[in-house]
């Protein structure tokens, strides 16, 4: 008897997983019906990078944060950068519509180096590069390891040490086991991501409202997909090793550093991270946003707009300066 009851648990838990992975299935292919790739692709080391590329002038370099893409950035801030700039925005490795396969490892340092190469097949040569977040730590990772490549640094709510906690919206991506991540990503990932989705956008937007459209604009959608959950809990528990070790490189940076954060930033502290930064290389700057949030490339586009304007003159600034003197 006990035995036909455990099989029959067995049975139905069989079941509620199929459901839920068909019902996961279904829902990545209506969101990429809804939410197509917006660039073009480039295979850089056997990876297919997804990225943006408008505009002319001096180059940025935008790289975005933990389950983010491009559209973090195209629905609010590149309008008002490509008239000035030219604007390359990337899908990191395994996040949006750039891929990684599951052996490549997902460090920042690896991410940096797969970046430097995407610069190099671009042309983009010392670009100012902007991270966001997660993508902060991976351009700091860049400069440290791939100084020439870069001109200057326009940190946005920057992660650039290793939290004593993870942060509130990410926790349940804090997964070690890579066969544990995919089973969570194909059945319960998606479904407890819709029903919490209010509280999800909250955190990193408050205290700033969640723009009406930016599950298609800016591409809130495509974190439903199972790929996406992978790759996000991928990035964060191997970010851990890296954010231990750069803080004691930092001395290293010697070009010009800005970074902004909104003061009443809920995922990341701007004291630890932005004044733990300032610590270490007291030449970068650091300026508040009052009233504002994690998500600031979108809740207050045109803020950091005139903030990425200002450090790429401070980068064409200090390049002039370094230049050698002209011969008589």
């Amino acid at each position: 008897m006990i035995a036909w009851i455990v099989g029959v648990c067995i049975a139905v838990i069989g079941l509620v997983l199929a459901a839920l992975a068909l019902f996961t299935a279904w829902t990545a292919r209506q969101v990429e019906k809804r939410v197509p790739p917006e660039g073009r692709f480039l295979e850089i080391d056997g990876e297919r990078i997804h990225y943006v590329d408008e505009g002319s002038g001096p180059p940025l370099l935008l790289i975005h944060g933990l389950a983010g893409q491009t559209r973090n950035f195209t629905c609010a801030l590149l309008g008002k950068l490509k008239q000035d700039f030219r604007v390359v925005i990337l899908d990191r490795p395994g996040s949006g519509y750039s891929t990684r396969s599951a052996a490549a490892p997902a460090n920042i340092a690896a991410q940096a180096r797969t970046i430097s190469r995407l610069c190099q097949a671009l042309g983009l040569e010392q670009p100012l590069v902007v991270g966001h977040s997660l993508g902060g730590a991976v351009a700091l990772g860049l400069a440290l390891n791939h100084p020439e490549q870069v001109a200057g640094l326009a940190l946005l709510a920057p992660v650039t040490h290793q939290p004593e906690r993870t942060p509130p919206p990410f926790d349940g991506l804090a997964i070690r086991l890579p066969l544990l991540r995919r089973l969570i990503a194909s059945t319960v990932a998606t479904p407890l991501s819709i029903a919490n989705r209010e509280r999800a956008l909250d955190i990193p937007f408050g205290p700033q409202p969640v723009p009406v459209d930016f599950a298609i604009a800016g591409g809130g959608l495509l974190a439903l997909r199972p790929c996406s959950f992978v790759s996000a809990s991928a990035d964060l528990m191997a970010a851990h090793t890296d954010l231990n070790d750069m803080p004691t490189r930092y001395q290293e940076l010697t070009l010009p550093i800005g970074i902004l954060y909104g003061a009443a930033d809920r995922v990341l502290d701007p004291a630890f991270h932005g004044n733990g930064l300032l610590a270490k290389v007291p030449s970068a700057d650091l300026e508040l946003i009052e009233g504002a949030g994690h998500m600031i490339l979108i809740a207050s586009a045109d803020r950091v707009a005139a903030f990425i304007a200002r450090m790429a003159q401070r980068a064409a600034f200090a390049d002039v300066k370094l230049a050698p003197a002209a011969q008589p």
